[in-house]
């Protein structure tokens, strides 16, 4: 399980860090036309009711969006602001695309670290960075992984830290994770990056031995 001192991280209120210039670029978000910031009485009436339910984040109320930031670019590539509307483009998807225009208008409802609300442009902006940054990341890893760098051991230790953070922050979501099912999700982990090591030596080599069970095979035989 992740450790606890992560959700000490995230909620705690003071903020922190270098990198002044980028977290105050990511306070400063596209206002959308005519919207009005859900922190009023006045505007609860007006609160769809997907919106009013919506239950994500709940372990992080008292978080600011600064500490939030600076948790996930200690441990990520991606900032709160990717991270809470990637989230929400996934549980706002409907037959013909994402609410957008919802999720902009009611952030600040939806997700209790943003304060301001987005326009749909800035809203979809944010959706394509997360996406790009997810793309780039898993090109460095699996080079990483393929390349031969780092040892079954080190890669086994690059997975697991890898893994607790992704669990974490799905916890931080709200998913409720068994311990069968985390044992589960790490067992397959690590079947799949014992086929990537595998399948890797033979792309290097003509002739490879299985660094897992000593087997020797041509490249592009079956194992």
């Amino acid at each position: 399980m992740a450790d606890e001192s992560g959700a000490d991280e995230v909620g705690a209120d003071e903020t922190g860090g270098d990198d002044g210039d980028a977290r105050q670029a990511e306070r400063a978000p596209e206002r959308s036309s005519g919207d009005v910031s859900g922190g009023g009485d006045g505007a609860q009436p007006g609160i769809p009711e997907d919106v009013r339910t919506y239950d994500r984040f709940t372990k992080i109320e008292e978080s600011t969006y600064e500490r939030a930031n600076e948790f996930l670019r200690e441990r990520t590539y991606i900032t709160a602001r990717e991270w809470a509307i990637a989230r929400l483009c996934a549980d706002f998807r409907t037959e013909t695309g994402v609410e957008m225009t919802k999720i902009g208008e009611h952030l600040p409802e939806l997700v209790p670290f943003m304060t301001d609300t987005y326009s749909p442009q800035a809203v979809n902006q944010a959706r394509a960075s997360f996406e790009e940054k997810v793309r780039t990341s898993g090109a460095t890893f699996l080079y990483g992984a393929m390349s031969d760098f780092f040892t079954a051991e080190e890669l086994d230790d690059v997975m697991y830290e890898a893994t607790e953070v992704a669990k974490f922050l799905l916890e931080v979501e709200g998913v409720d994770l068994s311990v069968e099912e985390e044992l589960a999700a790490e067992e397959q982990v690590t079947e799949v990056m014992k086929e990537v090591r595998q399948h890797s030596a033979a792309l290097r080599h003509d002739e490879v031995t299985c660094p897992e069970c000593g087997h020797g095979f041509e490249a592009g035989e079956e194992s």
